[in-house]
């Protein structure tokens, strides 16, 4: 290739100024944007979620999903761009989550979402209220957990701190969704009726609400108008007073103070939150979607600090933060970066020989990585563990091109030739290869991009950021090492000779030579060795343990406790404190931090502890050995079940070592008949599942009182009378709502303690009739006890029953999914399907893709390859030794015990980019001579013994680079070695195949097409008879 394009080495020997002036450029458009580019743990990787939630008070599991869940999620279904909804309903509220395609944008959605959910308010029975839409997962785990603590303000008050100071404030910081309250209680003014008094005086409970429905009364009535101004006239009777509120007439001679009580207190306790065992109000910074924790972190530290000032009586603290997470594996990345960048440097160092040669591919680093971070900004990406892993494993790729070049002008200054013609001739030899390698690495990385699951999103900036890392090193190793090289000294060789490394070189690359002849003359027999290792590796692979995620040190751990349906806060709180009694050892000993725990979090019969632990290079243990030291203990809690999980980097719901799936279809009775089924089968079929959880169980308690309608009738009572003297009476239920000093307080009628305390006692309440008559609810209604279940489920508009069972310690997701498939397919019944759910979900989606994008990698390198080459065949030479550098991969991952997970599948991609690469340098120089007019043979030779030093130098560079990644520790370490181990140990027992194998392949492929120049002679000698015949024709 002699063209313009190829004359950058010439432009950047007559023009040095100019290459200078443009790297800088690169340089100092790279510096510029560091200012301006965004941190963030990993790529913006959320789908955008919607959250639905509608509140019914009264209404039981049955009643939310049949009249409220399944109308609100047949609404949202039928917005466009909705990829999966789910829903779930429980007594007194139901909740629809829709996770959309990654393209929609997540303001669209919601507004697409309020207005189908308008359209259908109508359809919706009357007491539904609250229909409430959230941009974000609101039964996500929030990224930041805050508590509101004082040694002497009561819960009342610090709610009231809570809800009018500290959360509108936390609210306001950009990028969060909401702020959860957890164990606040709300002021409510409670109007407490004594039936026997109300049955005495011949009144009901609907004569009360009447009257307190009429204690709000403010409203406007008019305006007087006149030229110059404008009175508006308001009616206002408002009263809020207790005094005031018990002199309200029920009856003449009757007031409301002769029947019942009225006085301010907190209302009942939904939540219990504490802090090492003492009550506080937490708080829980739920992230919006698509936006930036760290972000967040700073403005809620921010925050904290000018709340703190101006509280006197209380003080925020902050218990736990992802966000410390996220700052402690960028800084190890980049600290990754810096060893890996001295590694490359000593490598260079290793085999120039030469501390002036080593400087020239050492000043293409940080020109390449600067100029990589302009990139980025330029395309919208963040800095993150996967963009600076992608500049890690780069560092190696980059210093290969400058490495490529060096060697080669070094090779002729020593062959005699002068500086500049050296620096221009041997950049012009290997300009072509250094194209063909940046063109095929990016072919590999790119295909990376365009996944579209949660991986493919996940690495897209992984995959473009390598691919512009790669074609900046290729400019910089075309243009400003030639202009380096040629400014060099020449190299004594005679010294080099005597130099130790130089001696050691020569012994390997004689012995290579001699190892060299012996492949050559045993072509078939070093085939049939290769195949059978090739073989060997296909038996190893099912081997391997396959997950989405490796398991994470990320620093915290949660346990959850589920005690028996219908049981209240108290009794969980006892169970919570045992949980707490496990803990202080770890505190004491200071693997672990402050204890959180939620009593009543989503359920009265739930507790949610968290637990941060110390920064990791405080403690002595890690995540998983301190979770395996809890699971034996958590076990032998009596009252309650309790689950331990871990957090991943996806934020995967309820993920962490847990196998999820549901059985969908139109009846819960059928579903749970073949749920339970299903546990016996998997007991029987595949006891290594440590006992499966059904989640539907019907064992909340519930007293059904069963109307006559007819012979409610026929007393003269209406239905609607019945359900308020039935609400008040059981729990108590809101009549109204006053402004009390600018806060709206709930009015709550209730029964006197003590007045029904037992389900007998409901059968002599009495109701008015239409006449002003009192009967007894014994009259027409019974009752009857049953057990229901506390909460009912639905997934992909289909109602659906939950299994859930922990995966053994090392057993693979993927063997269970086969598993849990095999049985479903014997066992269940026509109608009924099997759907996987959270992190197994994402495992089959993840995986036929990662496969997809293999596929297609080999077929656009082998496609780039053919045009560069001009050559299927040449280009076949190379991808046919990619296998072999996968099963190089596939030893590695095997003997370190790294599993096969989204991280080291990428690094298998990258594999096939690095192997294509050694490739292309042995076959592009061998098409070189044959088109000279060496023989087959004599290439191929020449040219594998030519290309070792450069091969082996650009191996042991990206290799060593990828060490730290092995090496390191601290948070994230886990993701960075199981890239690290395959790039390290498939890379070097791959380079092995390419040096073997890519001669042999070439000495039996090549012969079969006439070499590159042939057609090239034949053109010009055609183009000249035809110039010929034009002439002898004009003539």
């Amino acid at each position: 290739m002699s063209g313009k394009f190829s004359d950058l080495p010439d432009l950047s020997i007559r023009r040095p100024t100019l290459i200078v002036v443009m790297n800088l450029l690169i340089v100092i458009a790279g510096l510029s944007a560091l200012f301006g580019i965004e941190v963030r743990e990993l790529p913006d990787v959320d789908r955008p979620v919607v959250m639905v939630r509608a509140f019914f008070d009264g209404a039981s599991p049955e009643t939310m999903d049949a009249e409220v869940t399944s109308v609100i999620e047949g609404a949202v279904a039928r917005v466009s761009g909705v990829k999966t909804i789910d829903s779930a309903s429980e007594e007194n509220n139901g909740r629809v989550r829709a996770e959309f395609d990654p393209s929609i944008d997540l303001d669209i959605a919601a507004n697409d979402v309020r207005e189908a959910v308008a359209r259908i308010n109508r359809r919706l029975p009357d007491g539904v209220e609250e229909v409430t839409v959230v941009k974000a997962d609101t039964d996500a785990s929030p990224i930041i957990r805050l508590a509101l603590v004082s040694e002497r303000l009561p819960q009342e008050a610090l709610t009231r701190l809570a809800e009018e100071d500290v959360t509108s404030e936390l609210s306001a910081i950009p990028g969060v969704a909401s702020v959860q309250l957890f164990g606040n209680r709300e002021p409510v003014l409670r109007i407490v009726v004594d039936p026997m008094r109300l049955a005495g005086y011949g009144l009901s409970i609907d004569d009360v609400s009447k009257a307190l429905q009429s204690a709000s009364l403010d409203v406007p009535v008019g305006s007087f108008k006149s030229d110059s101004q404008l009175l508006l006239v308001r009616a206002d009777a408002t009263i809020w007073r207790p005094g005031d509120i018990e002199a309200l007439e029920l009856r003449t001679h009757v007031r409301l103070g002769d029947v019942a009580r009225a006085f301010y207190g907190p209302a009942q306790a939904e939540s219990y939150s504490l802090l090492n065992g003492k009550r506080v109000i937490g708080l829980g910074i739920i992230r919006r979607a698509q936006s930036n924790t760290i972000a967040i972190s700073d403005g809620v530290e921010r925050a904290i600090v000018r709340i703190n000032s101006r509280l006197d009586d209380a003080e925020v603290v902050k218990i736990s933060d992802d966000a410390t997470f996220i700052r402690g594996s960028v800084n190890e990345v980049v600290t990754s970066l810096a060893i890996a960048v001295a590694v490359v440097f000593a490598v260079i160092f290793a085999f120039m020989g030469s501390f002036r040669a080593t400087l020239i591919p050492a000043a293409a680093i940080p020109v390449a990585l600067i100029g990589t971070i302009a990139g980025i900004w330029l395309l919208g990406f963040s800095i993150n563990i996967l963009t600076l892993l992608a500049l890690v494993l780069a560092t190696g790729m980059i210093v290969d091109d400058a490495v490529v070049v060096i060697e080669n002008v070094h090779r002729h200054r020593t062959l005699g030739l002068k500086p500049l013609a050296a620096a221009v001739v041997g950049t012009r030899q290997v300009f072509f290869a250094v194209i063909a390698t940046t063109a095929t690495l990016v072919s590999v990385f790119l295909p990376i991009a365009f996944l579209p699951s949660n991986a493919g999103r996940l690495f897209t900036e992984f995959g473009i950021v390598l691919a512009v890392a790669v074609a900046i090193s290729s400019f910089v190793a075309l243009s400003l090492c030639p202009l380096l090289a040629s400014r060099l000294p020449v190299v004594d060789e005679a010294a080099q000779r005597a130099n130790l490394l130089g001696r050691i070189g020569r012994r390997i690359e004689a012995v290579y030579k001699r190892f060299l002849d012996f492949t050559l003359r045993a072509r078939f027999l070093v085939l049939g060795g290769t195949g059978l290792v090739a073989l060997v590796a296909v038996a190893v692979f099912p081997t391997i343990t396959e997950e989405l995620l490796p398991r994470e040190d990320r620093g915290s751990l949660y346990i959850m406790l589920q005690g028996p349906d219908g049981v209240g806060l108290d009794y969980m709180d006892r169970q919570s404190a045992q949980v707490e009694a496990l803990l202080r050892p770890m505190q004491e000993r200071g693997d672990i931090g402050d204890v959180f725990s939620i009593v009543g979090r989503w359920d009265l019969n739930r507790v949610w502890v968290v637990a941060p632990l110390a920064p990791w290079g405080q403690r002595t243990k890690s995540q998983d050995d301190l979770a395996r030291e809890l699971r034996a203990p958590l076990r032998r809690i009596t009252g309650a079940q309790a689950r331990l999980r871990q957090p991943n980097s996806l934020n995967l719901r309820r993920s962490g070592g847990r196998m999820e799936f549901a059985l969908t279809g139109s009846n819960y009775k059928d579903l749970a008949a073949a749920a339970f089924d299903f546990q016996e089968q998997m007991r029987r079929r595949a006891p290594q599942f440590e006992e499966p959880e059904v989640e539907f169980q019907q064992t909340q308690p519930q007293l059904s009182i069963r109307v006559d309608r007819r012979r409610a009738e026929d007393l003269g009572v209406p239905v609607e009378g019945i359900a308020n003297t039935l609400r008040a009476m059981v729990a108590g239920f809101e009549v109204a709502e006053l402004n009390v000093n600018d806060r709206a307080v709930p009015v709550m009628l209730e029964s006197a303690a003590g007045a029904i305390d037992d389900p007998g006692d409901l059968a002599n309440l009495f109701v008015s009739t239409r006449t002003a008559g009192l009967v007894p609810l014994s009259s027409f209604v019974t009752l009857e006890e049953a057990g229901v279940a506390a909460e009912l489920d639905r997934t992909g508009q289909k109602r659906a029953v939950e299994i859930d069972t922990p995966l053994p310690a090392g057993y693979p997701m993927r063997k269970a999914m086969d598993e849990i498939r095999a049985i479903a397919d014997d066992t269940l019944p026509p109608g009924i399907d099997l759907r996987f759910l959270r992190e197994a979900a994402t495992l089959e989606e993840t995986s036929s893709e990662v496969g997809i994008t293999f596929a297609i990698a080999i077929l656009v390198v082998l496609l780039v390859l053919a045009a560069q080459f001009e050559s299927v065949l040449s280009a076949m030479v190379i991808v046919l030794t990619v296998p072999f550098g996968l099963a190089a991969a596939i030893f590695a991952l095997k003997l370190t015990g790294t599993t096969l997970n989204v991280y080291s599948q990428i690094g298998l991609i990258m594999l096939v980019g690095l192997m294509a690469k050694n490739g292309i340098l042995v076959v592009e120089f061998a098409d070189q001579l044959r088109d000279r007019g060496h023989s087959v043979m004599d290439a191929v030779r020449e040219a594998a013994t030519t290309r070792l030093r450069p091969v082996m130098m650009t191996m042991l560079s990206t290799v060593f680079g990828a060490l730290p990644l092995i090496l390191g520790g601290g948070p994230g370490a886990e993701a960075r070695s199981a890239i690290g181990w395959v790039v390290f140990g498939g890379l070097g027992i791959a380079t092995l195949f390419t040096l073997v194998l890519i001669p042999v392949i070439y000495s039996l492929l090549a012969p079969l097409a006439s070499s590159r120049a042939h057609a090239g002679i034949r053109l010009d000698r055609e183009l000249r008879e035809a110039e010929g015949t034009v002439a002898a024709a004009a003539e």
